[in-house]
């Protein structure tokens, strides 16, 4: 067993924890009323099982065969031909849904916008438009870079609409960060705004992007959307105004969705990995789509009535999945809100589930953790009698903040969705359904037609209650494809642990006597920050580009908040001092290079870093020093 997983043994929560079995009034409209049963059927013949939810959705042409599964590539619905944005829009504008509110939107300053099936397909089919008159074409790749509005929804399912492969980066990522996803992308256009509001302060975003696209040669063409009215340097030629191109009466023209092979690439989703650049996760039309129509179709069990409300930010895979796409495949009604939950007050999230009836509320361990700090009286000023679901994704959620999430926002009536997934696998992979018994920190058993197991070092299922690592024993439909640009790098991340027999999802676990999944954190070098993956080597370069440091090395701790903090360990070039003003200069220069979420709360001044005679730091060695763990085996260690 690796070190690494022995020595996080100690975060786990305990496994003999309260079951809270589902509510009568939950359990009675829950699509599944036996896990058990369908659960056992769909590991006994996964195929049909994804099949017959695959039947669910339109297609332009059908498949010849469910699988080619040519390990450790995947082909699913091989020879069918669809696109995702018929499903989300045509397929419901086609039906009574036409008139439906499909998206509802607030700003920080109380503007509120929204939109019935009808209109949105008005305005993707617009925004579609508007691309092909700069030339976006089939397999072009469009990179977005914009604030939580409704245009950041448009712009995403106009690119998919087209064929067009969008990378959406978050936008509170620095400009080198967006500079590098531009590059490695190869983006023609880059879709942004003029600015957006977070925390009653605008952000600046299309003066970042200026100093972005002078240097990039691939790219062509900045679209611009209109958010804020302050003025902004527009380059004739490059920039355009959205809402003048928009105008235009080739955009008005219909725009039929482009029928695509089902294995054509949706997007391109950069996260965070141990190798020091960002890793281009790629997802195509037909199996994410599948997956995660059913995953929360299953989880929240979604219908006409529900008002769904999940917090992320599009610009992570989160808001791709269970933002963009799958509330609109099941054709619900879903709140956007572009803000922090703490503006002005304690009580902005609180006040709009009991303005807008929220009933299913989706959101992290850290957002939770950070709105506990105030107390109950904020959310106990407004009736939240409307939700009826919660949910949490992004880390492990700690039994405190779940027990106080049930009880203080759920008033023990709402069950709470723990969902286990990545950016890599798409939609939910361990998470319960509303007719399981909970237990405050796991997500309790893998969903259907997801075959997982916790293994040791040589791949054998290791006993209840023994650590291991988590793996996917068996291809799934919304599984990443490959890593953009880089196949050979793709098999060596996900699939040369096992010689190519499991899936390494990287996190180390254990099994209850139950078959619960306790997720006890990763095995590499990325640390969870607000449940945002960012790689040690991305945070230790940022560093180490600051001229007076020579090397560094961080460190994931934990963070009563934000789940994890990080500490960095910094060697000085020689001849250099560093004064009171030193760690504040270094943790912005990180905010500059990579974004303020990357900032180290903690910066040590050391002489030396702990190496192994290949020269890789020993990161393992300075947390477990730094959090009083075993240090394990040192055998490899040069000094």
């Amino acid at each position: 067993m690796s070190e690494t997983v022995q020595a996080e043994k100690a975060t786990l929560p305990s496994e003999e924890a309260v079951l809270y079995p589902p509510p009568a009034h939950v359990l009675e409209r829950a699509r599944v009323k036996s896990y058990e049963e369908l659960y056992k059927e769909s590991i006994e013949n996964p195929e049909a099982y994804w099949e017959a939810e695959a039947r669910e959705l339109e297609w332009f042409k059908p498949w010849e065969r469910v699988l080619d599964w040519q390990a450790p590539f995947a082909r699913w619905f091989v020879g069918a031909e669809c696109n995702i944005t018929h499903n989300c829009l045509d397929r419901h504008v086609k039906t009574w849904r036409k008139n439906k509110l499909g998206l509802i939107w607030e700003s920080e300053s109380g503007e509120t916008r929204t939109y019935s099936y009808f209109s949105m397909h008005r305005e993707v089919c617009r925004f579609a438009n508007v691309l092909k008159s700069l030339g976006v074409h089939k397999g072009d790749r469009v990179t977005i870079y914009m604030p939580r509005i409704p245009e950041q929804v448009f712009a995403i399912l106009a690119c998919a609409r087209i064929g067009a492969i969008h990378s959406v980066v978050f936008g509170g990522f620095s400009v080198e960060a967006l500079f590098d996803r531009i590059q490695d992308a190869e983006s023609r256009v880059l879709i942004t705004a003029d600015g957006g509001f977070m925390n009653g302060k605008m952000v600046p975003l299309k003066s970042m992007v200026d100093q972005v696209a002078g240097r990039s040669p691939c790219l062509e063409s900045v679209l611009v959307v209109r958010r804020t009215g302050e003025p902004v340097a527009m380059e004739a030629g490059r920039d355009y105004w959205y809402h003048d191109l928009a105008e235009l009466p080739i955009s008005q023209r219909p725009c039929p969705a482009e029928s695509l092979d089902s294995e054509h690439p949706l997007f391109i989703l950069y996260t965070s990995g141990t190798t020091g650049r960002p890793k281009g996760i790629v997802h195509v039309h037909g199996g994410y789509m599948v997956q995660v129509y059913t995953t929360l179709k299953n989880v929240f069990d979604l219908d006409d009535e529900d008002r769904y409300w999940c917090t992320a930010d599009a610009g992570w895979v989160t808001g791709h999945s269970y933002i963009v796409y799958g509330p609109l495949l099941m054709g619900a009604t879903m709140f956007m809100y572009e803000g922090a939950p703490t503006f002005p007050y304690p009580d902005r999230w609180w006040r709009l589930v009991a303005r807008y009836g929220i009933t299913v509320l989706y959101s992290t361990p850290t957002a939770i953790r950070g709105l506990m700090r105030f107390g109950e009286a904020w959310p106990d000023r407004h009736d939240l009698s409307s939700l009826r679901l919660l949910g949490s994704v992004g880390e492990p959620i700690n039994p405190e903040a779940w027990r106080w999430y049930h009880r203080v926002i759920g008033k023990e009536r709402c069950p709470i969705m723990d969902t286990w997934w990545q950016t890599e696998t798409g939609g939910f992979m361990i998470s319960p359904t509303p007719c399981v018994p909970l237990k405050p920190g796991t997500a309790t058993r893998p969903l259907f037609g997801i075959e997982v197991d916790v293994v040791d070092d040589r791949g054998q299922s290791v006993e209840p209650g023994q650590d291991g690592l988590l793996v996917i024993k068996k291809p799934w439909p919304g599984m990443l494809r490959t890593l953009y640009k880089n196949p050979e790098l793709y098999k060596e991340v996900y699939w040369s642990r096992f010689e190519g027999r499991y899936y390494s999802a990287g996190d180390s676990a254990r099994k209850d006597k139950d078959g619960y999944i306790w997720v006890v954190g990763r095995v590499d070098d990325v640390i969870k920050v607000s449940g945002y993956r960012l790689g040690t080597a991305e945070v230790e370069s940022a560093l180490v580009s600051h001229p007076a440091v020579a090397e560094a090395a961080c460190i994931g701790k934990p963070h009563p908040v934000k789940g994890n903090s990080i500490k960095a360990f910094v060697v000085f070039v020689a001849g250099f001092t560093p004064d009171d003003n030193t760690s504040e200069e270094l943790r912005e220069h990180v905010g500059k290079e990579l974004g303020k979420i990357a900032r180290p709360d903690e910066i040590d001044f050391v002489s030396g870093l702990p190496k192994t005679r290949s020269g890789k730091i020993m990161r393992r060695l300075l947390k477990a020093q730094e959090l009083g763990l075993p240090i394990g085996d040192t055998s490899t260690l040069e000094d």
